[in-house]
């Protein structure tokens, strides 16, 4: 339709056919309107023209040479079509086409110019340029309009990525954060439990020989539930603001390597046989900072892990925590309780979260965790933490693996 009312407008504007176009109700004029009428029907039958609806409207610009000069009411379609393959066409069959469009266009253009007796030479050249004009500028357009188009895909693609990255990265971290906090909540809970069963065992034996010492092993009991609560209240209280200031959330300070010996201390007084000992300079670490904040954390957490496994395990065997930093390069800690009594039913193998957590705090610190049972059925943990930069081998292995 479009192509019709150009071809009208021309011939309203010189109805003499002046510029080219045959006067109005001649055979030629007709002949040009079936042309042009076919054109755009070529035009409309597909969403987007395809090679060889580029081809079929470039093979009406010879249809029309007897035209002249008007003979550029057909190359408009022309223009279009081109347009249209250059941009959503397959790249085997577009350069073909637009190579045959342009060779139509350039005989259709050549053929006009001979007619109004323009030389051979000016007739060729200008058919070149038409046709290089006509298909040419079409594919630069079309062109440059896929290339924006490509690039905002690939902009759209690349945020799209991220965005999935981000979110990944985001799970990530949640899934992170929910096991340090069964992690914590699980030391928390089975260190200040396992003193709790211990001294409830013993009151029920002393309730009626020892009253007084069962009064004694209550108040224990109230003192570690007290002490439970407090525990979990800050680490909800951290948990729901990490930006508050620790005095104004009411959270006690990290556990340092000082805390051990307060931490054997309770559980001995919680009616566990341990005994501490230490060797070299373990004063020095924390003020020299050869042992950082999170690997004394460490430490607490795997000896206070240890202390609860031997009392919910082994209750009434000999325990020993044992701190060696008499070498330059590491602190060893390690943690041994002998076997259980002989008239005691051995526990369940439950491995639980306990040396999981042990074994992935180890990890985050590069110190080394080996475990395992003794020679003489009891249980020996053992942490390597280096006092320099957490090494590339980080390796947990069960005591009897070890090297």
């Amino acid at each position: 339709m479009v192509l019709l009312v150009v071809a009208a407008m021309l011939h309203a504007a010189d109805p003499a056919g002046v510029v080219g176009m045959p006067a109005l109700g001649t055979p030629l004029w007709w002949w040009a309107v079936v042309v042009v009428l076919l054109q755009a029907v070529a035009l409309a039958s597909r969403p987007h023209a395809d090679a060889r609806v580029l081809v079929a409207v470039a093979v009406g610009v010879p249809a029309l040479a007897g035209l002249g000069e008007g003979i550029g009411v057909c190359l408009v379609a022309v223009l279009v079509a081109a347009y249209e393959v250059a941009l959503h066409g397959r790249q085997s069959r577009t350069v073909p086409a637009l190579v045959a469009a342009g060779l139509l266009v350039a005989a259709g253009v050549v053929g006009s110019e001979l007619r109004i007796g323009t030389e051979v030479a000016i007739a060729i050249t200008g058919g070149l340029v038409q046709a290089a004009g006509t298909v040419g500028l079409p594919v630069l357009v079309a062109t440059f309009v896929g290339a924006r188009r490509e690039a905002r895909a690939a902009q759209a693609d690349s945020l799209a990525a991220r965005a999935r990255e981000h979110d990944a990265l985001v799970r990530v971290a949640v899934e992170r954060e929910r096991t340090a906090m069964a992690r914590e909540l699980h030391d928390i809970a089975a260190h200040h439990l396992s003193g709790i069963a211990v001294m409830s065992g013993a009151i029920g034996r002393q309730i009626d020989v020892d009253p007084a010492g069962a009064k004694v092993a209550v108040a224990q009991v109230r003192e570690q539930s007290t002490a439970m609560l407090r525990d979990l209240r800050n680490l909800v209280v951290l948990l729901r603001d990490d930006d508050a200031p620790a005095e104004q959330a009411g959270v006690v300070r990290m556990e340092t390597l000082t805390g051990v010996a307060e931490l054997v201390a309770t559980a001995h007084g919680q009616g566990l046989d341990v005994t501490l000992r230490r060797e070299g300079p373990l004063d020095e670490l924390a003020a020299s900072g050869a042992l950082g904040p999170l690997a004394q954390l460490v430490v607490y957490r795997t000896v206070q892990e240890s202390l609860a496994n031997a009392g919910r395990h082994a209750p009434g065997a000999p325990c020993e925590v044992h701190l060696d930093a008499r070498t330059d390069d590491r602190l060893e800690v390690t943690v041994r309780n002998g076997p259980p009594p002989q008239d005691q039913e051995p526990p369940r193998h439950d491995p639980g979260y306990g040396l999981v957590g042990m074994r992935e705090r180890a990890e985050v610190t590069g110190a080394r965790l080996r475990y395992g049972p003794t020679g003489d059925g009891g249980w020996q943990v053992r942490l390597t933490v280096p006092f320099a930069a957490p090494s590339a081998d980080l390796t947990t292995t069960p005591e009897g693996d070890a090297p």
